[in-house]
């Protein structure tokens, strides 16, 4: 990888594109950022996207479009059956991984709703390194049951493991000899979401394929995060350093039964879609594909996004492209780490991810301290995260909470959309609000969802400690929005 230094000794990521189209941000006065969390019941998710400045809830469909995929999209064959858009993607998708059949979604969530449907039954178990909140929910939908193998060191927010989203062979092992009858598919996740977008290594990888063949059970590959988990197999793992991309790419896809992605975050555009080889699955899921999604040659997708995403697959396979997003993390999390701010070390991939339990430790986990975490750096810089921690869980069958293994909130990256003084503003808020965090209070629910609660749960303050926090900015920064 071509490494650029500073005369001054300096080393920050630099930027391998210039802007050509730019959209104007809103950065509202902090007695009105005040009042926006209030009216959005401190869920971050029910503001309006107007009343943010630096949106940082998620690299999910809000990737900055390349040159090549804008004008791709203009050639799209906007054809309900049999878009030459598809097969051009096809042929993209079967290149990369080297699979026989893709079939297309509006999404990854519609992609883990319709393998589910197929393949959990009621009293089903799916071990995976770590689950994400939406295939936990289609899997507890269909009768079944999630289980963690996550090596315990991926849930040490400081360390210097590289491969922290590793699932816990030995383990996986003794569950399908014991279970295996009860275990229709393992599922792997690439990037693991939830405890920071931490990768997987090639070895972990390969010995779970092999122990998954063992036991004639089929191994799924989680995607969607798989450009970050590439790039880190590229620079952290010595079996993969004088690969290419591409060839890491495939051979981590040989060692896969199926491989589903969210093109919202793998392929820089909005879709998803299922790889996989000629087997007795592939026409069943063809036909919940129809039934759920849309037809063969367009999955629920625009055809123009069809045409976006066989670009940036393409584009995911340049490294200077791929390094981007975790060389713009690894330098925020080292920056908050020179303030004595805690994230999540080493730095992975998707965003910084700041760790609430320490951040906050004053906030019980009852309380929701990741939300209020959020909800906190909304006002003080404008800033939108998305919470990870027990407010994304769920309750179990007694209407008990599930306290989270990690109270984290995610600060994303989304690609190539972000100047590095947008970086380093939202580095000074949070090491404002850290030094004023004896501030942060807990958070209630006043609207609890059964289902996916932190999507659209409403939250309120258990005292006045919003109007409190936003005082202090005006004191502290009596000059400044």
């Amino acid at each position: 990888m071509e490494t650029i230094s500073f005369f001054d000794g300096r080393k920050i990521p630099l930027e391998r594109h210039k802007v050509r189209i730019v959209q104007k941000l809103n950065l509202l006065p902090v007695e009105e950022r005040l009042a926006c969390i209030k009216e959005a019941s401190s869920n971050l998710y029910l503001l309006h996207n107007k009343d943010v400045f630096l949106d940082m809830l998620t690299d999910s469909g809000v990737n900055a479009m390349s040159d090549r995929q804008q004008a791709a999209m203009m050639q799209a064959d906007d054809a309900y059956a049999g878009s030459e858009s598809f097969y051009r993607l096809e042929k993209t998708v079967q290149e990369i991984f080297g699979m026989e059949h893709f079939l297309p979604a509006h999404q990854g969530r519609g992609c883990e709703k319709v393998i589910a449907d197929l393949l959990v039954q009621q009293g089903d178990i799916v071990p995976m390194n770590y689950p994400f909140t939406t295939v936990k929910a289609h899997i507890k939908r269909c009768g079944g049951e999630v289980v963690p193998l996550l090596y315990p060191a991926g849930l040490e927010c400081q360390s210097d493991n590289p491969f922290k989203g590793n699932l816990d062979t030995d383990a996986l092992e003794k569950l399908l000899e014991q279970k295996g009858d009860k275990v229709p598919f393992v599922r792997v996740e690439a990037g693991t979401n939830l405890i920071g977008g931490q990768p997987f290594s090639f070895a972990n990888f390969r010995e779970t394929a092999a122990i998954c063949r063992k036991h004639e059970v089929p191994l799924i590959l989680d995607a969607s995060l798989f450009q970050d988990n590439l790039y880190f197999l590229k620079i952290r793992d010595e079996e993969c350093k004088d690969l290419t991309l591409r060839e890491i790419t495939r051979a981590v896809a040989d060692l896969c039964d199926i491989i589903y992605f969210s093109a919202r975050k793998l392929g820089f555009a909005r879709g998803g879609g299922i790889c996989l080889r000629e087997s007795e699955l592939v026409n069943p899921l063809k036909e919940l594909i129809v039934l759920n999604e849309g037809f063969l040659t367009y999955g629920g997708m625009s055809v123009r996004e069809i045409e976006a995403i066989a670009v940036g697959l393409e584009e995911t396979m340049d490294l200077s492209i791929t390094s981007q997003g975790p060389e713009f993390i690894a330098y925020m999390v080292a920056e908050l780490e020179k303030r004595s701010v805690p994230v999540v070390t080493p730095a992975g991939g998707l965003g910084c991810h700041l760790d609430a339990s320490r951040f906050v430790p004053h906030i019980p986990q009852l309380q929701y301290p990741a939300a209020a975490l959020a909800a906190a750096l909304y006002i003080a810089g404008g800033i939108r995260g998305m919470e990870h921690g027990t407010f994304s869980e769920s309750r179990d069958a007694d209407g008990n909470e599930i306290l989270a293994d990690m109270e984290l909130l995610r600060l994303a990256m989304p690609r190539r959309v972000f100047t590095m003084s947008q970086i380093d503003y939202a580095i000074d808020r949070v090491t404002w609000l850290y030094e004023n965090r004896d501030l942060i209070g807990g958070l209630c629910f006043k609207r609890e969802p059964n289902i996916l609660r932190s999507f659209i749960g409403e939250l309120a303050p258990l005292s006045d400690w919003q109007e409190k926090l936003a005082e202090k900015f005006s004191r502290d920064l009596p000059n400044s929005l």
